[in-house]
């Protein structure tokens, strides 16, 4: 059964081990490769973010495994308190299992108890399977960056999406 929790800085190096993984896949901002990560400062990160209490790193767990995480990013400043940012990511082995469709449920409960209004995202436009599970879970696309990106030498296109609570 998939579990969701918030992360601890112990969680650091199977964080990491999954973010690479889901970087494979091409979808993700950065490159295959490109990001270089220790578990000390990712491990401070996520102590750090997590004492925001509109904010957070989420990981869906199964047998003691991480499958994937979902960070919820959100500023101080006055007029934009009401929203976050969200990134997800999830291992190779485990998409299509329900593992991206648990983490929004259990984030998006949490985003309404602690009053968010608003979920964001961006997305690669090509990326079918996460434009689909993101409007499955109520998200709208409310624009397109165009030439957002530039990846393996093309500009690509990003749908920014978004979700009111």
């Amino acid at each position: 059964m998939i579990e969701i929790r918030k992360a601890t800085n112990r969680d650091a190096e199977d964080i990491i081990s999954v973010m690479s993984n889901a970087e494979q896949s091409g979808f993700m901002l950065f490159a295959p490769g490109e990001r270089k990560m220790a578990p000390e400062s990712l491990g401070k990160y996520i102590e750090t973010i997590n004492s925001h209490s509109k904010s957070g790193i989420f990981i869906a767990t199964e047998d003691n495994r991480t499958l994937g995480y979902m960070i919820v990013q959100n500023e101080k400043s006055q007029r934009v308190t009401h929203r976050a940012y969200i990134v997800i990511g999830v291992h190779s082995d485990s998409r299509g299992k329900g593992v991206g469709k648990a983490l929004f449920t259990s984030v998006i409960s949490w985003a309404k108890q602690v009053e968010l209004r608003r979920l964001e995202l961006t997305v690669i436009a090509t990326n079918e399977i996460a434009v689909h599970l993101y409007k499955k879970m109520g998200f709208k696309i409310e624009g397109v960056k165009k030439d957002s990106l530039f990846i393996d030498g093309q500009y690509v296109d990003e749908y920014y999406m978004s979700r009111l609570l």
